[in-house]
């Protein structure tokens, strides 16, 4: 869609262009005489410089007014045209074809439109044009023209391209809700079949005479027995046909074993542990060990072989992670490129309320922060 009013960029090339008209026609034309009636050309060229400030909001009325007003000023003044009247066609044919499809009618019909303005140019020339000047004028033409397609379908394949970083960006995010609801509710159904083995054991160690409690813990135990069936169903439903059994559980427990995997894989990794390690809630344990197995992966992927630092603090209130590779420096990597990415940890770290910070080091390298409230 053509912008409501000019941009910065075309008033630039207004500019130029009212500049050159307004050269050309004070001091000595290129390749033509001088006009007698030079102050109206000067006017004429300012008024082609606030065509082409508009080229791109009506392209196609905007180069049907400039090609109108100059084959009637060859055909009825008979006066020779200077460069920047030829010049501003073709940019204007460039705009068009830039803005709308070849087949359209307005684009076939801003190339007719062009032809007859350098015929008519041709004709109104001093000297009776020659085979070259023929060739000139249909070879810079037919550059603009292609010009002008060619930016069009670069434009159209960088809208597509977008379009399918966005669609990949929000496949990336289902996917991974997808797997923390996976992971989540297998911590949930353990839980709640914990409490409900637990509520079964007091109502058996009850007597008789506590009737009335066995009975509510009764009601209680068969409520969490349900309760663990739908989770089950839905948690079915959630891995899909092709998925059976749970889910691992891990945690930040299992960290030793997952750096000896990526130091297996060609990472040499330093580890560091901050403060005294706390049980931590289970989504919690295991959020913070996706988020560092996450990190080491693309460290992998894109940095290569590199030192890594993977930093581990324990705070009262807070727990943070960081990854610091010494790699490559370079853009972080972008949906689809390597599986959930950054994308999984800003879920898993938004989920808790917590902050991500991701991108080059100064020193060389990148850096993966997460902090997430305890």
């Amino acid at each position: 869609m053509a912008p409501r009013i000019p941009s910065p960029v075309d008033w630039l090339v207004a500019g130029v262009v009212g500049l050159f008209a307004v050269a050309e026609e004070i001091g000595e034309r290129t390749a033509a005489p001088d006009r007698q009636e030079a102050a109206w050309w000067i006017a004429a060229g300012v008024a082609a410089a606030v065509l082409v400030l508009f080229r791109r909001r009506a392209p196609f009325g905007v180069l049907s007014a400039y090609t109108i007003a100059n084959v009637a000023g060859f055909l009825l003044v008979a006066d020779v045209a200077a460069a920047w009247q030829y010049y501003t066609q073709l940019l204007l044919l460039f705009t068009l074809l830039s803005e709308v499809r070849p087949r359209d009618r307005r684009a076939v019909t801003g190339l007719a439109m062009t032809g007859v303005f350098v015929a008519a140019m041709l004709a109104a020339s001093s000297n009776a044009p020659g085979w070259g000047d023929v060739a000139v004028a249909v070879v810079m033409t037919t550059v603009a023209a292609g010009a002008g397609i060619a930016v069009r379908r670069y434009r159209a394949l960088a809208v597509r391209a977008a379009e399918r970083g966005e669609l990949l960006a929000r496949e990336a995010v289902s996917a991974e809700r997808a797997r923390i609801a996976r992971e989540l509710h297998d911590i949930v159904v353990h839980s709640v079949s914990v409490m409900t083995m637990r509520t079964g054991g007091v109502r058996l160690m009850l007597g008789q005479e506590r009737a009335p409690e066995r009975e509510i813990l009764a009601t209680v135990e068969a409520t969490g027995r349900e309760a663990v069936e739908e989770l089950r169903l839905m948690l079915n439903l959630l891995r899909g046909p092709e998925s059976d059994g749970t889910v691992p559980i891990a945690g930040l427990d299992r960290l030793d074993e997952l750096v000896d995997q990526v130091r297996a894989a060609g990472l040499t990794v330093k580890t560091e542990i901050y403060g005294e390690p706390v049980p931590l809630p289970p989504a919690l344990d295991l959020s913070a060990y996706r988020i560092l197995q996450e990190a080491l992966t693309n460290t992998l992927k894109h940095a290569g072989p590199a030192d890594v630092t993977v930093t581990v603090g324990y705070r009262p209130r807070e727990l943070t992670l960081e990854v610091v590779d010494r790699g490559p420096s370079g853009p972080p990597p972008r949906p689809g490129e390597s599986g959930y990415g950054l994308v999984g940890m800003r879920e898993r770290v938004a989920m808790f309320g917590g902050t991500l910070a991701a991108g080059p080091v100064p020193e060389g390298g990148f850096r993966v922060r997460a902090v997430l409230p305890v």
